[in-house]
């Protein structure tokens, strides 16, 4: 199993943005990101591509989707707020296919958080920038992390 646990590109300051936060977009520096990603993932295989339906984690999604030829497929265990145990049965449920799960700070936290408890990832490695990315690999189970920072 491969898959890029994405954090949302920047999305400006939450206590700014007025009205409801799920529809909050990306920023011009979060828009960069997201079109970096492509690059970045350039030689990652990726069959799928899975997003939080919060507008920030879909808009970050939507270049690489597109440049894949992929559709993206919003999945509520990514969502914010989603409990660590929907985004480990999403995990297995992927199986064998590479994919692209972007999600928020508190979802790629947790899950980190418990590879961490579990000895995939060191202390000194814990941190999800926004823009950033977790590769995960393993089978059946994770056993190998690797972080990748925000593309420039």
């Amino acid at each position: 199993m491969t898959l890029y646990l994405l954090r949302h590109a920047h999305a400006g300051d939450r206590s700014r943005w007025v009205g409801d936060d799920r529809i909050r977009p990306l920023s011009d520096k979060g828009w960069r990101q997201a079109e970096g990603v492509i690059a970045q993932y350039a030689g990652h295989p990726v069959e799928r591509v899975l997003t939080s339906p919060l507008t920030r984690c879909v808009q970050t999604v939507e270049p690489l989707a597109a440049d894949r030829n992929l559709d993206i497929e919003e999945e509520e265990a990514l969502a914010e707020g989603a409990p660590l145990e929907a985004f480990q049965r999403l995990a297995r449920r992927l199986g064998d296919t590479p994919a692209v799960l972007c999600s928020h700070g508190d979802v790629i936290s947790a899950a980190i958080t418990d590879l961490h408890h579990r000895g995939v990832v060191s202390s000194d490695e814990l941190r999800w920038k926004k823009g950033s990315t977790w590769i995960l690999q393993g089978t059946p189970e994770i056993s190998a992390a690797t972080y990748l920072a925000p593309p420039a």
